[in-house]
């Protein structure tokens, strides 16, 4: 579905930018892009995809911070024990 919105969306611009038509041709697309963008029923659908994103956000962030700060501790461990034992870190190309 959303390959499909993208590809909706990529040929409309790209009529929008190679159109011969003019600038009245580009006003009549705005126009309707508009009206399609500012009905009811697009707005519901809208709000109803941010509200479950921000659902999905507010459920997964406390897995992300975990996971995130399990790697950091890891690796500040690895990094102390290659202080510790001496170990110089081989410089990166």
């Amino acid at each position: 579905m959303q390959g499909r919105i993208m590809f909706v969306a990529g040929a409309a611009v790209g009529y929008v930018l190679g159109s011969r038509a003019g600038r009245r041709r580009y006003e009549q697309i705005k126009s309707a892009a508009d009206r399609v963008w500012n009905d009811r029923n697009v707005q519901k659908g809208v709000n109803s995809a941010v509200g479950q994103v921000q659902g999905f956000v507010k459920e997964q962030a406390p897995k992300v911070e975990d996971a995130v700060t399990g790697q950091a501790k890891k690796i500040v461990s690895k990094v102390k024990k290659s202080d510790a034992a001496g170990d110089e870190p081989s410089p990166s190309i």
